[in-house]
């Protein structure tokens, strides 16, 4: 693990709390959104002529790495982009460390020397993830390579503190045929690794269809979001805060006053805007062999979730995605404040989709630097219409792009200067730099 300087992580926690201390100096509020979105404080998008993605007036991009393009490590650029993180270096460059959610049959971008686990051809599988290390004035690219390598589907994450990406699997393949060692696991990428790292599966922090992680910087605990229609909503209380590899114990989430389902598929069980007490129970077995993991939380009590997707942290309170949740199946956001000053910890659903033109399927998620959300979508129609959305503090969704191109959007992530929104197209893999006029 290498640690970031102290300046290189006060900048890290000032711009994420700065965001999150927006949307609790405006007051917020939420509520069930209305059948309409809301008028765009950006204005409305314009058509792009490249056909890649509509913007508003003011607002431009340019295309920073693609599939295809040679690395610096004799590798091209795999496809299936997805969860990013950003990461200010010793040196002032800008680090993106990016997730590919590749399956075993999958190309890997060139012959990978190592990895996590290898293929039926004695061949490290193709998941893991790239690098890219950007001026951040030219937004160049200084260096780019292979980060991690031998993992299967690695779809999103979350950054730390200390300077690291918590590579999230996808995936719960057993040994067999395809590969030879169990998978569902989080790895951690230094962003300032100038090559492929030790692959080291973190088994304390448990099994499963893994989405997302983030850490709250003041404790030290990792949220963990899962991809199933039944999902937990995790956390993991490392015996060391900022060494996760010295394991720790993995709690669910159980809500004290309100039914356990959060989905509200049959009825509008779980409402919007209200608070609900949060409460943590150990779960054992973390390892999970037979991917019951989510099972077992049920049966404790454990709250239900509409497949937990990205997850964004900042000073003192969290946001994350339900994929499929609310009466519509479009899309939930929940938002949860961690316990502090002796308070018990709360959660609240900060939004649910009615319509798509509103919001149609949040998958990753994070927080500009005025406090909005920002989420992209990742729809599940035959032709898909995907964009990214702005969520502002009272819970109204509006149009921040419209991606052209019959792929979702992913790895929606701001610079550490908070000025350049970074963001994936994920097939054919292509990760944009886009800036806003004002966000």
């Amino acid at each position: 693990m290498t640690d970031m300087t102290d300046a290189s992580r006060r900048l890290f926690l000032k711009s994420t709390a700065g965001a999150f201390a927006a949307l609790v100096a405006s007051g917020c509020t939420t509520r069930l959104a209305g059948g309409l979105p809301a008028a765009s404080p950006v204005g409305p998008l314009i058509p792009d002529p490249a056909g890649v993605i509509d913007l508003p007036a003011g607002a431009t991009y340019e295309v920073v790495s693609r599939l295809g393009d040679m690395m610096d490590d004799g590798l091209t650029v795999p496809d299936k982009a997805d969860g990013m993180g950003c990461f200010l270096l010793e040196d002032g460059s800008w680090a993106l460390v990016r997730n590919h959610e590749l399956k075993v049959s999958d190309e890997a971008g060139g012959v990978l020397p190592t990895g996590y686990d290898q293929g039926p051809g004695g061949a490290p599988l193709p998941g893991g993830t790239t690098t890219l290390v950007l001026d951040p004035v030219t937004l160049g690219v200084r260096r780019q390579h292979r980060s991690l390598a031998g993992t299967i589907k690695n779809c999103s994450g979350g950054i730390t503190p200390w300077g690291t990406w918590m590579t999230c699997e996808e995936d719960v393949t057993k040994p067999g045929d395809e590969a030879g060692r169990e998978h569902g696991w989080i790895f951690e990428v230094p962003a300032a690794a100038a090559g492929l790292v030790d692959a080291v599966p973190l088994r304390a922090m448990g099994r499963f269809r893994r989405e997302a992680a983030a850490v709250d910087p003041r404790t030290g605990i990792v949220y963990m979001t899962e991809d199933r229609d039944e999902s937990a909503f995790y956390r993991f209380i490392p015996n060391i805060p900022g060494n996760l590899a010295e394991g720790g114990r993995v709690q669910v989430a159980v809500l004290g006053d309100v039914p356990a389902d959060t989905r509200n598929w049959s009825a509008a069980t779980f409402a919007p805007g209200g608070w609900s007490a949060l409460a943590w129970r150990d779960i054992d077995n973390v390892e999970a062999p037979e991917d019951d993991l989510r099972f077992r939380a049920a049966e404790m009590g454990a709250a239900i979730f509409a497949r937990g997707e990205g997850i964004h942290m900042g000073d003192g309170e969290l946001y994350f995605c339900c994929t499929s949740g609310g009466s519509a199946r479009m899309g939930q956001i929940f938002r949860v404040v961690p316990s502090a000053g002796g308070q018990p910890d709360r959660m609240q659903l900060f939004f649910e989709s009615e319509s798509a033109d509103q919001f149609n399927y949040g998958d990753n998620l994070t927080v500009a630097p005025n406090g909005h959300l920002v989420v992209c979508e990742d729809q599940y129609t035959d032709i898909v219409d995907n964009h990214l959305r702005g969520i502002t503090p009272g819970g109204q969704a509006y149009a921040l792009g419209r991606l052209r191109m019959q792929t979702e959007l992913a790895g929606a992530c701001f610079s550490p200067d908070g000025k350049v929104l970074f963001v994936n197209a994920y097939s054919p893999a292509m990760t944009l730099a886009i800036r806003y006029p004002a966000l």
